[in-house]
């Protein structure tokens, strides 16, 4: 027997670690015993102790860990890696049982951890709140499963469809269309993502910095298409302040935190920088560009979800936003705002 609450108690801890375990997954752990939680942990960052150990260390009482059982929301560790395997430690502090949300999708582990456990006489059961456990590391899963990153889109539109005015360079105001609580909510979806992704032409006409900085957690690689290297070294983009990757026909020397990428003229665009994101171990990519580069995923098929602001105002003349030809799964209202939440399946 087993009880969902302690998985859905996983999930819980496990987005704690949002926005600083990437690019290893969320994973929270709790350890059960006679119907109470007697230790619990979560992946805090990057390359630091992960959930179970975090949990096992919790527990006051080491002796009840032989009467307990340990629910996770992903298949523990079987390989060294920045840390030791979780599955080894599982078996030597005697837990009897371990109940697992859904088995982990990188072959390094993939049904190794859950060998294991099994191998030392531990009781495992799999498959508990799955669907909930794959939808939390959905990033991960579409890395390890489709070997690209998980593509996520976002723009802001006014009512009748626009997402600027026709503007030349970037003396010329962008259109406000976002409101204070909406632009922090970009911010907590650039946290969540890996890297972010603009054209030159958004480059040239906002100089934005692509950066976190309304919310707390890491900001994204930026990503940025310049073909023909037309950005001046002094806009934000190429400050050195975040990694960054430039694609374009014509690579300069790699500096300390910005990279060079060859871009051929015959180049695909939108499976080119997929993986070259991919091959750099980046697991989601937020696209953020013009509403040309956006179409171009969404004509390509290539995307995941994207997440629509529309305003209450009436342009009458602009640049023509993006269109995705599905229903939104969900909508909600922000400040008057409608935000609306698609799905690809």
């Amino acid at each position: 027997m087993f009880d969902e609450n302690y998985m859905w108690r996983c999930l819980q801890l496990a987005k704690l670690g949002e926005s600083y375990v990437s690019p290893n997954p969320m994973v929270g752990a709790v350890l059960e015993y006679n119907g109470k939680i007697i230790g619990e942990g979560y992946h805090h960052k990057f390359g630091e102790a992960h959930a179970e150990p975090n949990a096992i260390k919790s527990v006051v009482d080491k002796e009840l860990l032989k009467l307990s059982t340990l629910y996770v929301n992903l298949e523990p560790c079987s390989h060294f890696g920045k840390t030791p395997p979780c599955a080894d430690l599982i078996v030597r502090s005697g837990i009897s049982r371990v109940v697992i949300g859904t088995l982990d999708p990188n072959p390094k582990v993939s049904g190794r951890g859950q060998k294991i456990l099994q191998d030392a006489g531990i009781e495992v059961i799999t498959g508990v709140l799955e669907k909930e456990s794959r939808e939390l590391n959905k990033r991960f899963f579409t890395f390890q499963e489709k070997k690209r990153p998980y593509v996520m889109l976002k723009w802001a539109q006014t009512l009748d469809g626009f997402i600027d005015l026709k503007r030349k360079d970037v003396s010329e105001l962008p259109l406000q269309i976002s409101n204070a609580i909406t632009r922090q909510l970009t911010h907590k979806i650039r946290s969540q993502n890996q890297s972010i992704l603009v054209g030159a032409n958004t480059v040239m006409l906002d100089n934005p910095s692509l950066t976190v900085r309304n919310w707390s957690g890491k900001s994204p690689v930026r990503v940025v298409f310049d073909r023909n290297g037309n950005i001046p070294e002094h806009f934000h983009v190429l400050n050195n302040q975040v990694n960054t990757i430039v694609l374009t026909s014509k690579p300069k020397p790699k500096t300390e935190r910005i990279e060079y990428v060859h871009l051929d003229a015959q180049t695909n665009n939108i499976e080119f920088v997929l993986q070259k994101i991919y091959e750099r171990n980046i697991h989601s990519v937020l696209v953020e560009g013009g509403a040309r580069l956006i179409n171009s995923f969404i004509n390509s098929g290539l995307w995941d979800e994207a997440n629509v602001e529309v305003s209450n105002q009436i342009l009458g003349n602009g640049i023509t936003a993006p269109e995705i030809k599905i229903p939104p799964c969900n909508f909600k209202l922000i400040e008057n705002h409608k935000w609306l939440y698609y799905k690809r399946i």
